[in-house]
C-alpha cells in the first residue's frame, strides 16, 4: 500500500489558503477516483482507493501545518506502510506559481509540516513541492496563510486537475513523466512558443522620393521645330 499525504490547516477559514494546496491535491485526487468514505482516525482524515491498480490510503492531518508528523507517523506504523511508499504534497514558496517539483529525501526548506514529520519518520520519503511563489521574506506569512487570489485560478485548477489525472504515473515512480505532464496542463492558457505577436507597426514609412522637375519644353523657335519633327509634332 501506499500513502498520499497533502498538507494543511484543518478549518473552512483556512481551506482556500495558499498553504492548504497540500490539500486541495489530495481532495483534487479523491474527487477523481470518487472517493468519498473519509474516516477521522489517527489524527487526521483518511479515505482508501485504488488508482491506476494501486492500494492507496489518502491522508489529511487534522493536527495544524506544525504538528502534521504526529498523524503521518501513527498512520504509517499502523498501516506498516515504508518511507519509500509516502508521498506528501506541499507548498513551496522557492518556486514559481505552478511549477512543480519531486524529490526524495532533502532539507525542509523552513516549512513546519516538513519540520513536524522529518524526526517522526525520516527524510527518505517522496516530496512534491507545489509553488506558489515567495512574496519576499516580510509577506511571507501574510501570503501563505491568504487565500489563493482569482487570477491564481488560471494556474491552479488545471494544476489540480493535472495532479489528480497523472497521480499514477506518481504512483509508479515516473516522477519526471507526471512533472512534464503537469507543466504541460499548466502552460496551456499561455501562447504557443510558436504563436508570433502581431507585427509592431513600423515606426516611419518610407516615403516616395519627390521626381525630379522636368525641364520645360521650348513651345516656339528652331528647338521647338526640330522637337516637332522629331516626335511628328509642330511647333506653335
Amino acid at each position: 500500500m501506499k500513502m498520499l499525504v497533502g498538507l494543511g490547516n484543518p478549518g473552512a477559514q483556512y481551506a482556500g489558503n495558499r498553504h492548504n494546496i497540500g490539500f486541495m491535491a489530495i481532495d483534487a485526487i479523491a474527487a477523481a477516483n470518487g472517493v468519498s468514505n473519509w474516516k477521522s482516525k489517527h489524527a487526521g482524515l483518511i479515505a482508501e482507493a485504488s488508482i491506476g491498480g494501486e492500494r492507496v490510503l489518502l491522508l489529511k492531518p487534522q493536527t495544524f501545518m506544525n504538528k502534521s508528523g504526529d498523524s503521518v507517523q501513527q498512520v504509517a506504523r499502523f498501516y506498516k506502510i515504508e518511507n519509500a511508499d509516502i508521498i506528501v504534497f506541499y507548498d513551496e514558496l522557492d518556486l514559481a506559481p505552478g511549477k512543480v517539483r519531486v524529490k526524495v529525501g532533502g532539507g525542509n526548506g523552513g516549512h513546519n509540516g516538513l519540520r513536524s514529520i522529518d524526526p517522526q519518520i525520516g527524510l527518505d520519503y517522496k516530496r512534491v513541492r507545489l509553488g506558489i511563489g515567495h512574496p519576499g521574506k516580510e509577506f511571507v506569512t501574510h501570503h501563505v496563510l491568504g487565500d489563493f487570489a482569482k487570477a491564481d485560478k488560471a494556474w491552479l485548477d488545471p494544476l489540480l486537475d493535472e495532479i489528480a489525472r497523472q497521480a499514477p504515473l506518481l504512483l509508479k515512480g515516473d516522477d519526471s513523466g507526471f512533472m512534464n505532464k503537469l507543466a504541460l496542463a499548466v502552460k496551456g492558457d499561455e501562447p504557443a512558443k510558436d504563436d508570433k505577436p502581431a507585427p509592431k507597426a513600423q515606426s516611419h514609412i518610407r516615403q516616395a522620393r519627390p521626381s525630379r522637375p522636368q525641364a520645360e519644353l521650348p513651345k516656339t523657335g528652331p528647338m521647338a521645330d526640330m522637337l516637332g519633327k522629331l516626335f511628328g509634332k509642330k511647333g506653335d
